[in-house]
């Protein structure tokens, strides 16, 4: 099969403040994978929106197959053949649909010209088609609003296949997929590649790149560093390369970290219909306390219900001694637990409101002046404090919040809880989607809280996070706790054991 291949020359782009491309070169062939990695803010994201028609304020040129192209909405490179799903899935797709109208939504809008009907069924079986070709169970007439975030994303990988597709970017696929749905994702990219499509593959999971790719790309600053096949590479150069520094230990040492204290959160008996069975965990002041499963287990519904943000969730919660009545996050937030949640851009910051506006969001009052004016002398040092001790980049605090790498937005939906100064910060996939560097940051600043006395509950699906950050782990498995385990006395395969149900009595 003849190879085709898009070639990216000299591409610069800049936004209010910010450099982002650098004359950068770009090249992909079909029928091969290529990794596509860099640190937070290095460029790859934007690189991609270049080439799916996101941004057209760009220069540079375009080609493909030594032809010169021009791509300047998405359009042009949907009729290229070039399709791009996105990291954030709900942007992507209308709640309010089904599953087999937002997988046929591009037939649907185009096939419509001089229709007066929609043929439902075609829609529909179409649609099975397309999950039937990767091996997905998802009912084509379920509305979209009632699915997981991994069946999202398999919704969205299954709308751009529908279509004639040569180059498919996936941006941070395998973010929200279990073992088993990665599994699912790699045979269809193994599948995809022999039909000759090429893959454009961003993560921050190395393991998976070594698995999947054939050529990788590096950037950093918005510069291209290197392209190679990756199999000339080991990991470590590859993080090195990004950092462009050699990188020490990716945990902190806790050597120092004080003396575990009396249990401080005590959770009995917390139920939630459909979610959550009978979980009892506990944290003692100044202990990190991991929450380990695999996707589905649990892990978030119980993140939820302990910031109230679950109605129906049942239980007794103690602080201190003192029983929780808590029947709302603003209620959880008064009573000093932070939640900084899975799902950033929807749930742990206002994407179209500025930096400042985010990180005193959560401390309105302490920003006021006579209980009743914000100051706006007092926010501005506020958002100067964070940005600094959590080294956001960013070009000023007036910048919004959606212009902003994903590492970056992770850091303002945990600062701004960080002038809370509350008791209780619970953290749910809190490194989910950003770089080696980001996530050393946020371990640092989670362990730095431990030292401080403040009781943390860390949710996590990868096991070396919680192997390397927590004192004890609470494995989950169906909604229940399937073990407690002392994180010096166990290891990455007991871990999955139990995250898959295994010794069940």
């Amino acid at each position: 099969m003849e190879r085709l291949h898009v070639a990216m020359n000299n591409i610069s782009i800049s936004f209010p403040g910010v450099h982002a491309l650098k004359n950068v070169d770009f090249y992909s062939e079909t029928g091969r994978s290529h990794a596509l990695i860099g640190a937070n803010g290095a460029g790859k994201s934007t690189l991609m929106k270049v080439l799916s028609g996101a941004y057209n304020h760009y220069t540079g040129d375009i080609s493909m197959g030594g032809k010169g192209v021009s791509i300047r909405s998405p359009k042009d490179a949907k009729a290229l053949g070039i399709q791009i799903v996105y990291q954030e899935v709900d942007t992507a797709l209308i709640p309010n649909l089904t599953v087999g109208e937002n997988i046929m939504l591009e037939h649907m809008v185009h096939g419509m010209k001089g229709k007066q009907f929609v043929h439902w069924r075609k829609i529909h079986q179409s649609a099975q088609q397309v999950l039937g070709r990767m091996k997905i169970s998802i009912p084509t007439h379920k509305l979209v609003h009632e699915l997981s975030l991994a069946q999202k994303q398999m919704v969205l990988i299954a709308r751009s296949i529908a279509l004639e597709c040569r180059f498919l970017v996936l941006d941070e696929p395998t973010a929200p997929l279990s073992h088993s749905e990665t599994e699912q994702l790699f045979r269809l990219i193994r599948l995809l590649k022999s039909e000759g499509v090429g893959i454009i593959f961003i993560s921050h999971r190395l393991p998976e790149l070594y698995e999947i790719c054939d050529d990788i790309t590096i950037m950093r600053d918005g510069a291209l560093v290197l392209r190679d096949e990756i199999r000339n590479l080991e990991q470590q150069q590859v993080v090195e390369h990004m950092l462009g520094a050699k990188l020490d230990g990716q945990f902190p040492h806790r050597e120092s970290k004080l003396p575990l204290g009396e249990i401080g959160l005590a959770v009995k008996g917390l139920n939630d219909p459909g979610k959550l069975k009978d979980v009892n965990v506990h944290i003692r002041q100044g202990e990190i306390v991991g929450i380990g499963g695999l996707v589905g287990a649990g892990k978030t519904e119980l993140c939820r219900a302990l910031f109230g943000a679950s109605p129906t969730a049942s239980g007794e919660i103690r602080l201190h001694g003192k029983r929780l009545r808590i029947k709302s996050p603003h209620e959880a937030v008064r009573q000093g637990i932070a939640l900084v949640p899975e799902e950033r851009r929807r749930e742990g910051v206002f994407v179209e409101e500025s930096v400042i506006s985010n990180v005193t969001v959560a401390s309105l009052e302490s920003n006021t002046r006579w209980g009743h004016w914000i100051s706006t002398a007092k926010e501005r040092a506020a958002a100067a404090h964070i940005i600094s001790s959590l080294g956001v980049k960013t070009p000023n605090a007036q910048a919004k919040v959606r212009n902003l790498s994903g590492g970056n937005q992770q850091k303002i939906a945990i600062g701004k809880w960080l002038l809370v100064d509350a008791d209780v910060y619970i953290f749910d996939e809190p490194t989910k989607g950003v770089d080696v560097g980001a996530k050393r940051d946020i371990y640092n600043l989670v362990a730095d809280l431990a030292s401080r006395g403040k009781y943390v509950l860390y949710a996590s699906s990868e096991m070396s996070e919680l192997i390397g950050i927590t004192d004890r782990i609470y494995v989950m498995y169906d909604g229940t706790v399937m073990k407690e385990l002392q994180t010096d006395q166990t290891n990455e395969e007991e871990i999955l054991l139990y995250s898959t149900g295994g010794l069940i009595q």
